[in-house]
């Protein structure tokens, strides 16, 4: 379909809270899941979520079979995911690098839950329901965050290990 602009950092509809989709038949959904792919795959990035690209839909997308990007993370099925409910298995968080197709060029080491329940709907309105560990979920919680308006970086607790991805991981692509 189209590779869309991608909003960066500082684009007050990056903060804004999303509202369900309700019509799982609308043409316009799947022509911007279709976009989403599409830009996803044209900027190299793990996932997607419809606020980046100006839509303030609850749906994103994700999956990775080998990301450049993030070189030592297990793959993730790729996903659309439509209303999500995010539910925490466990109390127990993992530190991980993160970055961002709307904030581009700067890494995070940002806390996660290290396993996860996701539940939601496809692109055709059929129920999703997974537990995920690791880096699959943590895409899915940094993806789901978009819906409520927040970026990685206010998830940061110690700016020591937040800087420019050039600086702090030279071997990776400049993404």
């Amino acid at each position: 379909m189209a590779v869309r602009e991608i909003l960066r950092m500082g684009d007050a509809r990056l903060l804004a809270l999303t509202e369900r989709v309700k019509n799982f038949g609308d043409p316009l959904l799947q022509a911007l899941i279709a976009d989403m792919f599409d830009t996803k795959a044209a900027t190299g990035g793990v996932g997607l979520a419809a606020p980046q690209i100006g839509v303030g839909l609850q749906v994103v997308v994700f999956g990775v079979g080998k990301s450049e990007r993030y070189p030592d993370a297990e793959p993730v099925p790729e996903t659309v995911l439509i209303n999500p409910i995010v539910t925490p298995l466990t109390d127990e968080e993992d530190l991980g690098w993160e970055g961002c197709l709307s904030v581009p060029g700067l890494r995070g080491e940002v806390p996660r839950f290290a396993r996860v329940r996701y539940r939601g709907f496809d692109q055709h309105g059929h129920p999703i329901d997974r537990t995920a560990g690791g880096f699959h979920a943590r895409v899915v919680q940094h993806e789901c965050d978009h819906l409520i308006g927040k970026l990685y970086p206010m998830r940061v607790r110690d700016f020591r290990h937040f800087g420019f991805t050039e600086i702090l991981f030279p071997d990776l692509p400049p993404h």
